[in-house]
């Protein structure tokens, strides 16, 4: 045992001692944070036009305070860009974390002194939680890289502003930095080829034992260092590294490449960080499902994915929530965000403790026919294909086609680029499309009734969609390819990538 991790090991324990205590009686945490929000809030802006003082029950809430995405916080998020405090939290934000939204533009959401513990904090908890559950603590001992965004700041009216990843970034402790790659300058630099090439250079002779980023960019890392090495396996230039840690999309598609690419499997740890707040994380190594968030600062309700766009939905809190439903996840936390809808969609596999899995987003769905069609489903149909047929996908997208040429039915498109390409393309599909029908009653009934036609697939040229999110000046950071979507403008931007 390496001198950090023999320091930090009484620490790691109590925090799994903490984890496994708070994640018995989440129910009990929601409520007093519930309570806790409210009366610390009553004063603000927000408060006073909502009557928080008047608030004293969850039902209370419910009444007075509608469930709304960044549009409905928008006025209010503009009062604190013009310097205003006390609007939706006390005092001013400590950060601004800015996104990029499809319909909103750019996306200020605040970070306040209060907030910050559960982005940096529920981080670190989950890789010492992680070092008790497996023994292994030798990573902490070695480099840790991060591939995250830049962390340089803008300044709005005296509030700094960036990227979520950057702004983690300035919390790293300082026992922490010594340990902690790339270095700042690389990590400032924003086009990711440059960037990629700099981190290859700064890491190909360290001692590299933890990689923490998003599946398809630490893919692409890989695949640079062993064409500068010349090497055969990422295990050969790293031979200690022992823990990837990933968010943000599913890992399943990836999983088989990157364990090719390393020569062996190694230990990974799911999170599930937003700019919003830090909602779950894998407690158990080997175990699905990511636990809840439920004492970190954040009151969680939930409403049927089906139900999100209707005028008066149903709308729970943690007490009341069923295994195997697909809810949209709504957070109410210390950064001043109530009632706001994140736009990803949830489902529980236990509630002793709660965990869930994350099935997609609210937004990437196909409907085009009635079909209600969700990320969990084109997810699973896919790999558990790709898994019975030995075939490796390396990235997909999936669209409607409501226009098929003259006399043909209507059809979902998959656009899949393969490692590859399976020998009898139609075939692959039709199983695709069985496992489809299992899992949807709505598709298996458009089927079934001649409305749809089973789907086709597309298949896509080598490093198609790094060149797609390249052209839309996503490559690399945190941005992910959105995998379903209800028109053809993403298709159509593919097409040009069809073998």
């Amino acid at each position: 045992m390496g001198f950090k991790s023999f320091v930090v090991k009484p620490v790691a324990n109590k925090i799994a001692r903490d984890i496994a205590s708070w994640s018995k009686k989440a129910v009990e945490c929601q409520e007093q944070i519930f309570h806790g929000l409210v009366r610390d809030t009553e004063q603000t802006v927000f408060g006073k036009d909502h009557h928080f003082d008047e608030i004293g029950t969850y039902e209370d809430f419910k009444k007075n305070v509608p469930i709304r995405d960044y549009e409905g916080l928008r006025t209010y998020i503009d009062q604190i860009k013009e310097g205003k405090s006390d609007v939706l939290w006390k005092g001013k934000p400590k950060y601004f974390a800015k996104t990029s939204g499809t319909t909103s533009g750019a996306k200020y959401i605040p970070l306040t002194k209060e907030s910050l513990p559960n982005h940096f904090g529920s981080a670190r908890n989950a890789l010492f939680n992680y070092m008790i559950q497996s023994g292994n603590g030798a990573f902490l001992d070695g480099k840790m890289i991060f591939l995250s965004g830049s962390p340089e700041m803008d300044d709005t009216n005296g509030i700094p502003t960036g990227r979520l990843s950057g702004i983690v970034n300035h919390q790293v402790p300082q026992w922490l930095r010594t340990s902690q790659m790339p270095s700042y300058k690389t990590n400032c630099i924003e086009e990711w080829e440059e960037k990629l090439d700099r981190i290859v250079e700064e890491t190909k002779d360290k001692d590299m034992r933890m990689i923490s980023g998003i599946p398809p960019w630490v893919q692409m890392y890989y695949e640079r260092l062993l064409e500068r090495t010349g090497k055969s396996t990422i295990k050969e230039i790293f031979p200690n590294l022992s823990v990837f840690v990933y968010g943000g999309v599913n890992y399943k598609p990836y999983q088989a490449k990157l364990e090719e690419l390393v020569g062996e499997q190694i230990d990974t740890i799911e999170t599930y960080p937003a700019s919003e707040g830090f909602l779950a994380f894998q407690d158990q190594v080997n175990n699905e499902g990511l636990l809840l968030n439920a004492n970190s600062g954040i009151f969680f309700e939930f409403i049927p994915a089906n139900e999100i766009f209707n005028e008066n939905p149903t709308r729970i809190s943690l007490k009341d929530v069923e295994i195997g439903v697909n809810y949209a996840i709504i957070i109410n936390n210390n950064a001043g965000l109530w009632g706001y809808n994140i736009g990803d969609t949830v489902e529980f596999v236990s509630t002793h403790p709660y965990r869930i899995l994350v099935t997609g987003r609210i937004k990437h769905f196909i409907s085009a026919f009635g079909e209600h069609v969700i990320s969990k489903e084109v997810n699973e149909a896919l790999r558990q294909t790709a898994e019975a047929e030995n075939v490796r996908v390396v990235e997909f997208s999936v669209a409607p086609q409501v226009h098929p040429q003259k006399g043909q039915l209507p059809y979902h498109e998959w656009f899949i680029e393969f490692d590859t390409v399976p020998e009898n393309l139609d075939r692959f599909a039709k199983l695709v499309d069985d496992r489809m029908v299992e899992q949807n009653l709505y598709y298996k009934d458009l089927i079934d009734g001649n409305v749809l036609q089973t789907l086709k697939i597309t298949p896509l040229q080598k490093d198609a969609f790094r060149s797609f999110m390249k052209s839309r000046g996503k490559l690399g950071g945190q941005n992910k390819v959105p995998r379903l979507a209800n028109d053809r403008k993403i298709a159509e931007e593919l097409e040009k990538y069809k073998i």
